[in-house]
């Protein structure tokens, strides 16, 4: 039996599957769970197909304590569904395998002890060829849920959270397979047909400047149950701010630019970092190596960008990609701007960025596997989502009013609110059912291999 044929249209869309449900304690209806499937499957589907180019060996790789192993991602996404959803929601479901809840628990303590992260790369067993069964006796047990069981409001919340943590993982795979493979000496590329220039412009236009004035501004979701799109919980609830008279520059940072930064000695100038980032880059900086965004290389005196298609010269027209938020905080200081707040941010964002901003964006279904030239007219600014997690200055930490939720997925978002930095906008390989203007990305100040650019901003005086 397949939902999805039942449904008489072929199920509603992914996009709207996000706005079937709220909270209320009511069974979900069979488009619905239609829905449900139907933005599962393809999930679950694009996950595998970001394996294709990888062999056996390739997804046992762990590059550092930061970084798991695609096959680690794999399961753990796994792990998530079986123990937040089929244990409790599918009557007589069996594991399977009871030694996985140990090794394929990240971070939920309230469930036991994970295994330490930095040794996830030490799990030669299960093979991947086991890791795929685990993969598809979750499918099977989940479609089976979702088409013989009732499933309620909550429990639909909760599975769509679920969804959206595995597209979570899809942009880590990515970004962990890449760091992989810059260890090695012979830069191989994740995918050897990528176009290593996939845009024309040879131009860079001039920055335009984005203004925005002063007023009371309400910002946050309702929350992830909401009547609307998904979104995590920290990202509400909404709030009010005074938000003073700012400009936001209407494109991101290029490599040229901050090619100017470094040859001019930007990370030799100590005035123009923050001091625990000179303490960084001092401690960071490698025999025989300018210091220099994670990817670059200066080779018999050229510059080259490591990226998913292997090495390539440096595109001087493309956003710079892959900087700490030091690096984009001493930039900023050295043009003599500043980093936007995520408040400058989003204001500015549901201001100026259009309807079809998303789906025109440079988002993973694009198949780039890095930033383009998308320079738009200053009526688009369509570079305000995709291409780049953007940093901002403002601290990751709870809006007013929110609260953790008390169970084991409390421990999804609010355990991390302290020493991380807010990033906004998505990037190259974010799904683009992912990503919205409310979205708020962490990660700490040194590190530099998430997608990760730099957007100016400025006062108005």
């Amino acid at each position: 039996m397949s939902l999805i044929s039942d449904a008489g249209s072929g199920g509603l869309s992914r996009a709207t599957s996000e706005q079937l449900f709220d909270n209320e304690n009511r069974d979900l209806s069979l488009n619905e769970r239609a829905a449900l499937i139907d933005h599962f499957q393809q999930v679950r589907r694009e996950t595998a197909a970001l394996t294709d180019p990888l062999t056996a060996e390739d997804m046992q790789l762990q590059s550092m304590p930061d970084a798991s192993p695609t096959k680690w991602h794999l399961a753990h996404t796994s792990w998530f569904f079986e123990t937040f959803i089929l244990r409790d929601a599918l009557p007589g479901y069996a594991v399977f395998n009871r030694g996985f809840h140990h090794i394929f628990n990240s971070y939920y303590n309230t469930l036991g002890q994970p295994f330490a992260r930095p040794d996830r790369g030490l799990l030669s067993r299960p093979s991947i060829e086991q890791i795929f069964s685990y993969r598809a006796h979750i499918d099977r047990h989940i479609e089976q849920w979702l088409i013989e069981e009732d499933v309620t409001a909550d429990q639909a919340a909760l599975f769509t959270l679920g969804i959206h943590h595995e597209q979570q993982h899809q942009e880590l795979l990515l970004m962990d397979i890449k760091h992989a493979f810059f260890q090695n000496p012979a830069f191989p590329a994740y995918r050897e047909d990528l176009d290593p220039f996939p845009d024309d412009m040879d131009d860079v236009p001039p920055i335009q400047w984005l203004q925005v004035p002063e007023d009371h501004y309400t910002l946050g979701s309702d929350g992830e149950g909401s009547v609307g799109n998904f979104s995590f919980d920290n990202e509400g609830p909404p709030h009010q701010r005074f938000q003073s008279a700012f400009r936001m520059a209407s494109r991101l940072v290029t490599n040229g630019e901050f090619l100017e930064f470094l040859q001019d000695g930007g990370y030799r100038e100590p005035r123009l970092w923050l001091s625990d980032g000179w303490n960084h880059i001092r401690q960071a900086a490698t025999p025989g190596h300018p210091q220099a965004p994670m990817y670059w290389r200066e080779i018999d005196g050229e510059w080259f960008q490591f990226t998913l298609s292997g090495l390539q010269p440096l595109d001087l027209t493309v956003p710079v990609c892959h900087v700490s938020f030091y690096e984009a905080d001493a930039y900023a200081s050295w043009a003599g701007q500043r980093l936007p707040t995520e408040f400058e941010w989003e204001v500015a964002a549901w201001l100026y960025c259009q309807k079809d901003a998303r789906d025109k964006a440079n988002l993973l279904e694009n198949r780039n596997f890095q930033p383009i030239a998308e320079y738009a007219s200053p009526d688009r600014h369509i570079q305000l989502l995709g291409n780049l997690w953007q940093w901002t200055s403002s601290a990751y930490g709870p809006y007013p009013g929110y609260r953790a939720s008390r169970d084991a997925v409390g421990e999804y978002n609010g355990k991390f609110m302290c020493n991380q930095m807010v990033l906004r906008g998505g990037s190259c390989v974010t799904p683009r059912s992912h990503i919205r203007i409310g979205y708020r990305n962490f990660f700490y100040p040194h590190q530099a291999w998430q997608f990760s650019g730099i957007r100016l901003a400025g006062d108005i005086q």
